[in-house]
């Protein structure tokens, strides 16, 4: 399967939200709004398909049917946000807000 054509378009740190990707699949479907969250422990990146919420339920728009296929757009799609964050000087949002080192000074 050939991924090309990724972007990554990083936003304001919302929960574990750091940015939205788009991609084409073999130079001939383009998936959009795909949403890049940060691991709890910090060490990389997981990827959440768009979905729509249509009366009580979530429906998807898009995912991935094979593992490959899964496995191929999330290695491409991480490796351009590693690539993004290493060349643009941008960084993660853990890091950039140090949420998860943060000490409160409290003085009497």
């Amino acid at each position: 399967m050939d991924v090309s054509e990724v972007n990554i378009t990083p936003v304001k740190a919302s929960g574990s939200l750091v940015a939205f990707a788009s991609c084409v699949l073999n130079g001939s479907l383009y998936l959009g709004s795909i949403g890049l969250h940060s691991l709890l422990d910090g060490t990389g990146y997981r990827i959440v398909y768009p979905t729509k919420k249509v009366g009580n339920r979530q429906m998807h728009i898009c995912h991935p049917i094979t593992k490959q296929a899964g496995q191929a757009i999330e290695k491409a799609i991480v490796e351009k946000m590693n690539e993004l964050f290493a060349h643009s000087g941008i960084e993660r949002s853990d890091e950039q807000y140090d949420r998860h080192s943060k000490t409160t000074d409290i003085r009497a």
